[in-house]
């Protein structure tokens, strides 16, 4: 690995941004470098694409990667830098390194030519801090599960594909999808007619419903949740059969059992070298009835999750889901133990009531069961994705995010929910390293 060069950046009032100087630095780049490089066919390439420039990790330089100036680029996009002026700080830096015959660097060096880069294009410090922060919320591997809710046409497949773009998100899951595999290969109770279409006798009748089939959704997402968990990535859940407290309980669920397991661990030590042969027959029956507790526990709690649990009144069981969300601050919840911590963001997306009116009735209409209704029963229709639609802004007065969407500020709410997801990203490393520190000072 060669360390004995420097990259120098050209002085910013020498500096110019013009055609005329990037032709020039081609110019030049073909002079000094021995070997020719094939032009450029095709639109947003480069020559200097065809160069590999290694970037070496660690102290003693033991691994690197090939440097990409796309893969760059849309790490430049999470800490809100334009995409367009990501691209070009990206091809910048890489120009720079070649024409400077640094072919191999290291991450310090790559970083801070990257953040003079940035200066010099007007993106500050605090956009440094963003890619910083970024750049430690991947080498921590941070659980990241973010939850995007809402009933019919509030836009939320556009906002989840816009934030993981912009996010640099790879996973994002659709509900719809997955209840639809649930309905049709498995004998889940599922029907084909959408919740909103069914005849209920009351609201709290069509809650409790779509309360279940979120349940059920919950449980076919099972698998991508615990691949997402065990390998620190991060996953964009969207559709209208998501029900945040349903997220939000599982992992307080998960943390309460872990620290109650922890506290019956520590006093079961104790006992055991404080306590002889009569105490250690007493423990070996108490183990025994702790081997119960867990398995009986976990028969009830499957129980209480069976698809086809409707015995709770439906009043009482939203005011104890509310209050248990309330409990939680449910807009960055992380779990106290363990070695997963995952970050759970729900986001509900809500639209001014004559504009999404005007949109499902539009929806409805061009949907192939509209002939099966009548138009004095679409009102009931609306009525039903209305009642659920205040059923997830209920949620609000206990700290959940709910975004008001809208044609006219679409891009400006789409900016908001980008530094509101930045925020809480950076709550959860603080909160991971404080964890990490925590059981290091305890070990």
């Amino acid at each position: 690995m060669k360390k004995d060069k420097s990259v120098l950046i050209p002085n910013p009032n020498g500096a110019s941004n013009s055609k005329h100087n990037d032709n020039n630095d081609e110019e030049q780049f073909n002079n000094t470098n021995d070997f020719h490089l094939p032009t450029a066919t095709r639109n947003g390439s480069s020559k200097y694409d065809f160069v590999k420039v290694k970037v070496w990790l660690g102290d003693n330089a033991d691994h690197y990667y090939v440097l990409s100036r796309f893969l760059l680029s849309r790490m430049l996009t999470v800490t809100k830098i334009p995409n367009h002026v990501a691209l070009k700080i990206a091809l910048e830096l890489k120009k720079l390194l070649i024409d400077n015959s640094l072919l191999d660097v290291s991450q310090s060096d790559l970083e801070a030519n990257l953040f003079k880069l940035m200066e010099r294009r007007g993106y500050g410090q605090e956009y440094i801090n963003r890619y910083k922060m970024m750049t430690r919320f991947h080498h921590q591997r941070v659980p990241l599960v973010i939850l995007v809710c809402g009933t019919a046409c509030v836009g939320k497949s556009t906002i989840a594909t816009q934030l993981a773009q912009r996010l640099n998100l790879p996973n994002v899951l659709q509900t719809d999808m997955v209840y639809e595999l649930l309905r049709t290969s498995t004998d889940a109770p599922l029907t084909s007619s959408p919740i909103w279409a069914r005849d209920f006798s009351s609201s709290e009748e069509l809650i409790t419903e779509f309360c279940r089939e979120c349940r059920i959704v919950r449980k076919g997402l099972a698998g991508d949740l615990k691949k997402a968990m065990k390998d620190g990535k991060p996953i964009i859940i969207e559709g209208m059969h998501v029900d945040p407290s349903i997220y939000l309980m599982d992992e307080e669920n998960k943390s309460t059992k872990t620290d109650e397991n922890d506290i019956k661990d520590k006093e079961n030590n104790a006992s055991a070298l404080s306590s002889h042969s009569e105490n250690s027959h007493q423990g070996a029956e108490n183990s025994r009835t702790e081997a119960i507790v867990p398995e009986d526990s976990e028969k009830i709690s499957d129980a209480l999750k069976s698809v086809d649990i409707v015995d709770h009144a439906a009043g009482s069981k939203d005011d104890n889901k509310k209050d248990q969300v309330t409990d939680k601050k449910p807009t960055l919840t992380r779990e106290k133990s363990g070695v997963t911590e995952p970050v759970i963001i729900p986001i509900v997306l809500k639209m001014s009531e004559f504009d999404h009116k005007a949109l499902l009735e539009e929806w409805i209409s061009s949907r192939k069961f509209s002939d099966k209704y009548p138009i004095q029963e679409k009102d009931k229709l609306i009525s039903n994705l209305k009642t659920i639609q205040d059923y997830l802004c209920s949620f609000k007065s206990q700290g959940l995010t709910v975004a008001h969407i809208s044609a006219t500020t679409f891009p400006q709410t789409l900016d908001w929910l980008h530094n509101h997801l930045l925020q809480c990203i950076e709550q959860g490393i603080s909160s991971a390293s404080k964890g990490s520190n925590e059981q290091t000072g305890g070990s």
